[in-house]
């Protein structure tokens, strides 16, 4: 049994003072943050870790899910997908991005646990961020405060994990900027998995939205550098969220030209030949990367098979948006999507693997909802496999 589940409530009070400051700077220079920070590395370091797995199946093949979950603003929907979804329900291990620890918007569920134990498996969940605030969006109208103020990424399994740590990853723009404050930065979750059909090192990996195409390269690297120096030496499967938009969102001026030159290219060709394909052009540098260090993305992915779909109408997406970028790009947003029925799909959860063979086919879980409404923004991807 690992050590109890528990969380010092001790920095709370004090992060509505926090939340006054403007920039890391400011943070960083703030007599109250050098004085909590060694409690805030404290908490945004460890890993929670327990085993929820029951008994143990002995399959051939590894059945993996990776999977966006949208903070778990509809976690019982996740669940049941999880549960009784004829793909998803065979899954030995889930790669799951954006998951909240005691946030307003989720009603203060520890959403990796509840996950865990409701599908009796075994989790680690990496904390990113100590958020100041409700979120963005729609999320700062939500009802009620934060209780543990964690946001982060989880490995689900339903085998032992071991050699459970998080890598912190260099972050794509400042985050005590705009409304969504938080102090900390994406981290890769990292455990070898005892699987009965073999040892295999497991990544869920999430880079940063925010940021340039430069920078989601250099996450990626600082990733795979890092997997180098760990023994002792397996299979690695990585999965998640890459972000893959082609766009530089590092701020609204350079998605805003980014946009411009969109249109110009042909909003249809780029609707029809990038976005479902980033790895051809905008996002090469990332996907060379891997390709060099001997890791297979091509196998492991349906190639222009979309995982995020966008329409103008949807109002959750344009209010966060309308948080960086000025009202008047959402006219042109608009009426460039016309082309294309107001509506655009993007290729951004990805599996990249190094001593991993592909089994049967690679499968996106498209149009998973609840009582009428979708169940995140991402759809998950399914992918079986050996280790070699």
């Amino acid at each position: 049994m690992f050590v109890p589940l528990t969380f010092d409530q001790s920095l709370k009070p004090y992060l509505g003072e926090l939340a006054r400051l403007h920039t890391t700077q400011e943070l960083e220079q703030s007599t109250l943050y050098r004085k909590l920070q060694p409690d805030i590395d404290r908490v945004l370091t460890h890993v929670w870790h327990e085993e929820f797995a029951g008994e143990r199946l002995q399959p051939e093949t590894v059945s993996a899910v990776a999977w966006n979950i949208e903070r778990g603003m509809r976690l019982d929907g996740v669940i049941a997908c999880l549960r009784e979804h004829a793909l998803l329900r065979s899954a030995d291990v889930l790669f799951v991005s954006e998951l909240d620890w005691g946030m307003a918007r989720t009603g203060n569920r520890f959403v990796a646990r509840e996950i865990a134990a409701s599908l009796s498996m075994n989790y680690a969940f990496a904390p990113c961020y100590i958020a100041l605030t409700k979120g963005a969006g729609i999320e700062k109208q939500v009802n009620g405060e934060n209780q543990e103020s964690l946001h982060g990424n989880a490995l689900l399994s339903r085998y032992p994990l071991h050699r459970v740590h998080s890598l912190s990853l260099p972050n794509g723009k400042d985050k005590m900027k705009g409304a969504e404050k938080r102090i900390g930065s994406q981290r890769a979750v990292i455990a070898d998995v005892e699987h009965p059909a073999g040892m295999f090192r497991a990544v869920s990996l999430h880079l940063d939205a925010h940021s340039s195409q430069r920078h989601r390269h250099r996450q990626m690297r600082r990733v795979l550098d890092h997997l180098e120096t760990l023994t002792p030496e397996l299979p690695v499967l990585i999965g998640g969220d890459w972000n893959t938009t082609t766009h530089d969102a590092s701020r609204a001026l350079y998605s805003i030209i980014g946009y411009c030159r969109r249109v110009v290219m042909g909003i249809r060709n780029v609707v029809s030949n990038h976005y479902p394909y980033p790895d051809r052009w905008f996002e090469r540098r990332l996907f060379r990367e891997l390709d060099r260090r001997g890791y297979n993305y091509l196998d492991l992915n349906n190639p222009g098979e979309c995982t995020l779909h966008y329409n103008v109408t949807d109002i959750a997406a344009n209010l966060n948006m309308g948080e960086w970028v000025p009202q008047w790009c959402f006219w042109f947003i608009n009426w460039a999507l016309e082309r294309t029925g107001g509506a655009c799909s993007m290729k951004l959860d990805w599996y990249a693997g190094k001593g991993i063979q592909r089994r049967g086919k690679c499968i996106v879980a498209a149009g998973l909802s609840d009582r009428g409404g979708r169940v995140s923004d991402h759809d998950p991807i399914f992918l079986s496999f050996v280790p070699d």
